[in-house]
């Protein structure tokens, strides 16, 4: 039964965009039937996901598929069952919020399209989580990369749509090749391309390391690690926010997905593999929220916090492994428990966030925060929604990013438990890594809030907002929802991470048992504190509500500014000004700053514009010089046989040098 509703679940959403093209001459209907068939695939693959979490059985199906090392392998274990439901829920919640964002009545075949990419997205997600064999993860995992490039092309004729679409393209393709070189070396070796036959790989010595480290590179590169990441703002901030919640909240988590599933096939990994995680997750932890302060663009702020928790995810799994590398059951269970469900947080936060950015966008009609504020009094409920998220992705209980982001301290401080000398006690650093982290993203969603919803409005078309309907609220209000019931509850969801963990590790779910129980009730015990704490504060401001209900109210003191304007407030850029020159060795800002000048100044300006360090001044750099070199080079060798016969023999001389050398 759990099978068959898995299998339906992908069938269904890669489906679920017929509906809208077979009833394109009823919009209406067609875009809600859509949207009900995707929603009913996310029912189906939940249903399926949660037996397997709560014990059940793993899902595994075997059929025949007549291409050469190819089989209709399929496997839903613990691991793959906790990323099928955000996988699932995410998408299903983005079609109904669609219905009033990007609805087919108003846009017509741009929508019809983009169902049908958004639905097969979708499937093809989900199958890659349930695929156990390299043929058909591959398949899956290409129809994903195409899928995206076309809902990030949503508006073609937006040149900044094109160029993120082509540079998400090629950087698909090319962790597409190292997940295929790995898969291929691993195939060869054991004779099967089933992932049931990989199990226990060696992991010592050099050929070990190299082909870790091909998927580290193939599954960081969908994942948005640093300095993968480059593809990743542009594309989030041009795709439509439905789509732009989709990629962030759970596409990304298919390279987490992939680099926990390729970690899992060797046996005892290494320390320096985990030591390895823990710096690349730090330095995308770190940097990423550094460059999200620097951003004046809502979405690109947003994409740039992607960068950030698949920091933290790395470390949690960097954590699980080194816990793996030392026979350690806590430090297994609690990285890896930290990591999974930073995995459904974030899908549940970033999403809720960019389904906000897309109702401040509809309503304004601009995402540039420096445009934006007052928006609380016209969209009450989208900055109440949006305050939730920002609280959550800042880590702040009792909401969910706490508990996931308390695991992995907890797993961190276990370090300290280790033998003096030992290299895993390096993981220790995790701790003021995560605080420093917290720290960056609450200013920096300090400044969002503050700026866009507070104050007043800085344009007339930010004065005209409006409160979005209700098809894009209820969505996000679902989101927020499950940020505080996972916050306020975590103990619910340990067992299920338990048994993901055993699943992964190979370790008996018994040996997790203990830490999973006190990691329950520490994060219990924060989280009531917190909720009690929220609980005390709001009942202060009602009582003082309730008894100033009848003050005589006056006005007082203001120093000059009775009456402000915006020209008056803080923009984003002057509120993270002393927090970006910390960071400025990174950002690369240009700065524009018009000074006051005389007794009474008319005008002054303060403004920075960031740019990405590895895509504008490494990558593409680089390309143009090869480029013009390669044309220079073409120039001398055009219609000059003897310096073709020249270059020809210098190949021959280069191989069998290197035949020799190698013999």
């Amino acid at each position: 039964m759990t099978g068959a509703l898995a299998i339906a679940a992908v069938v269904l959403a890669s489906a679920s965009g017929l509906p809208g093209l077979a009833l394109w001459r009823r919009p209406v209907l067609g875009q809600r039937l859509s949207a009900g068939v995707l929603c009913l695939a996310a029912a189906l693959g939940i249903a399926a996901a949660i037996p397997v979490l709560a014990g059940a059985t793993p899902f595994v199906l075997h059929l025949p598929w007549h291409q050469p090392n190819a089989s209709l392998s399929l496997r839903l274990d613990p691991l793959s069952a906790i990323f099928l439901v955000p996988v699932l829920l995410v998408p299903a919640l983005g079609s109904i919020y669609g219905l009033a964002y990007f609805p087919q009545e108003g846009l017509g075949a741009r929508a019809v399209r983009l169902q049908l990419w958004y639905g097969l997205v979708t499937g093809s997600m989900a199958l890659v989580l349930l695929s156990d064999n390299a043929l058909l993860f591959l398949f899956a995992w290409e129809v994903m990369a195409i899928c995206g490039f076309f809902l990030v092309l949503a508006d073609p004729d937006r040149k900044d749509a094109q160029r993120a679409a082509w540079v998400y393209l090629v950087a698909a393709h090319v962790g597409t090749f190292a997940i295929f070189a790995f898969f291929s070396i691993v195939g060869s070796a054991r004779g099967t391309f089933d992932f049931s036959g990989w199990q226990h790989l060696g992991s010592t010595g050099a050929a070990a390391s190299w082909l870790w480290a091909l998927a580290l590179v193939g599954f960081g590169l969908k994942a948005g690690l640093v300095p993968l990441h480059f593809w990743l703002p542009g594309a989030h901030a041009a795709a439509p926010s439905h789509v732009s919640a989709l990629m962030s909240g759970v596409l990304l988590k298919t390279g987490v997905y992939g680099m926990l599933r390729a970690t899992g096939f060797f046996e005892s990994p290494p320390a320096s593999w985990g030591v390895a995680l823990l710096v690349l997750g730090g330095a995308s932890g770190v940097l990423g929220v550094a460059f999200a302060l620097a951003q004046h663009d809502l979405k690109r702020l947003l994409a740039y916090h992607s960068v950030e928790n698949i920091g933290i995810i790395t470390m949690g799994a960097g954590l699980a492994v080194l816990g793996r590398a030392r026979g350690e059951p806590a430090l297994v269970l609690l990285g890896f428990g930290g990591a999974a469900l930073h995995v459904v947080n974030h899908a549940l936060f970033k999403s809720l966030l960019f389904l906000g950015a897309g109702s401040v966008q509809r309503a304004a009609r601009t995402r540039d925060i420096e445009r934006l504020g007052g928006l609380s009094r016209a969209m009450p409920w989208t900055a109440g929604l949006f305050l939730v998220g920002a609280a959550a992705i800042s880590g702040l209980p009792p909401l969910n990013g706490f508990v996931s982001e308390w695991l992995v301290v907890m797993g961190s401080l276990r370090a300290l438990e280790l033998p003096a000398g030992d290299r895993a006690s390096f993981a220790v650093l995790v701790v003021p890594a995560l605080a420093l982290v917290g720290a960056l993203a609450a200013a920096c969603f300090a400044k969002v809030h503050g700026t866009v919803f507070l104050g007043h409005p800085r344009t007339d078309e930010a004065a005209a907002a409006h409160e979005s309907p209700r098809f894009m609220l209820v969505p996000m209000g679902v989101l927020a929802a499950a940020c505080v019931a996972i916050g306020a509850l975590p103990a619910l969801f340990l067992p299920a991470l338990a048994r993901g963990a055993a699943s992964w590790s190979g370790l008996p779910l018994s040996d997790l048992a203990a830490p999973a129980a006190a990691a329950s009730a520490s994060a219990g015990l924060v989280s009531g504190l917190a909720v009690l704490l929220v609980a005390l504060v709001a009942s202060l401001a009602f009582l003082r509500r309730r008894v100033g209900a009848g003050a005589a109210a006056g006005e007082t003191w203001s120093c000059g500014y009775g009456y402000p304007t915006a020209r008056m407030e803080y923009t984003g850029s002057s509120f993270a000004q002393i927090l970006n020159q910390g960071f400025r060795r990174v950002l690369f800002p240009r700065v524009r700053f018009q000074p006051p000048r005389g007794p009474f100044p008319t005008s002054a300006r303060f403004s920075t514009e960031p740019r990405e360090a590895v895509l504008d001044l490494t990558i593409l750099p680089g390309i143009r010089g090869y480029v013009a070199a390669a044309s220079r080079v073409r120039g001398l060798l055009a219609g000059r046989v003897h310096f073709y016969a020249l270059l020809v023999l210098a190949t021959l001389v280069f191989i069998l040098a290197w035949r020799l050398l190698w013999w």
